[in-house]
């Protein structure tokens, strides 16, 4: 059997699937193969009311980084809320600059929790070399300015990614020592005595550690 006949067949037992269970399986197979001509089905999975194959459909798109990340901006608009969710979770952890803009806006402003902690967590996750260095700088700072933001959500599963949010674009940003970054670990300082929540103060003082170890007086 040739890839594309293999892919053919793939996609076709997912249209065939009659149960949440074989539809999950079907799922997984096609994920596997890594083909791009799979995106649109693992796409349109994150529609399904069905958990297990959201998570199939996100995790393939994963796999296949920077190819799905046009098809999935493309195909936001017209997505039920489910399926939003499902797709920003999967451009989150693609970490593809182009899929900044709106991760910076559904930080702040999405009214699902889950779906604001995705998006702050993946704040610290962008490829930053694939971004136009002259724009570099100002897009580093745009996000740490939202991850400052979301510091404050009342929420402490987002106040807890946007401390993992914030460590990631630490790490990021240190051989540069943007003005910013000092500030960046004073919040982290703060946070650690400050919050509310055990584990989100715990979260907080285990990213400035390690920050300290690493980063530049």
């Amino acid at each position: 059997m040739t890839e594309n006949a293999e892919i053919t067949a793939l996609i076709k037992a997912v249209e065939e699937a009659d149960s949440a269970e074989r539809l999950t399986i079907a799922l997984w197979k096609l994920a596997q193969a890594r083909s791009p001509e799979a995106i649109p089905t693992l796409i349109e999975a994150l529609g399904f009311n069905n958990p297990g194959a959201a998570v199939a459909g996100v995790e393939g798109l994963v796999a296949l980084g920077e190819v799905a990340v046009v098809p999935l901006l493309k195909q936001l608009d017209g997505f039920n809320y489910g399926a939003r969710a499902w797709a920003l979770r999967a451009l989150a952890k693609i970490g593809d600059p182009r899929g900044l803009a709106l991760l910076l806006d559904t930080a702040t402003h999405d009214f699902a929790l889950s779906v604001r902690r995705a998006a702050a967590s993946g704040l610290g996750n962008i490829l930053w070399e694939k971004m136009d260095p002259k724009d570099r700088a100002t897009a580093q700072e745009n996000v740490y300015q939202t991850l400052l933001e979301v510091l404050q959500d009342p929420e402490w599963v987002v106040r807890y990614a946007a401390v993992v949010g914030m460590q990631g674009l630490a790490k990021a940003v240190n051989a540069n020592s943007p003005i910013w970054l000092s500030q960046l670990l004073i919040q982290l300082g703060d946070r650690a005595k400050s919050d509310e929540e055990l584990v989100v103060r715990a979260r907080a003082q285990l990213a400035y550690q390690q920050l300290q170890i690493t980063t530049p007086a």
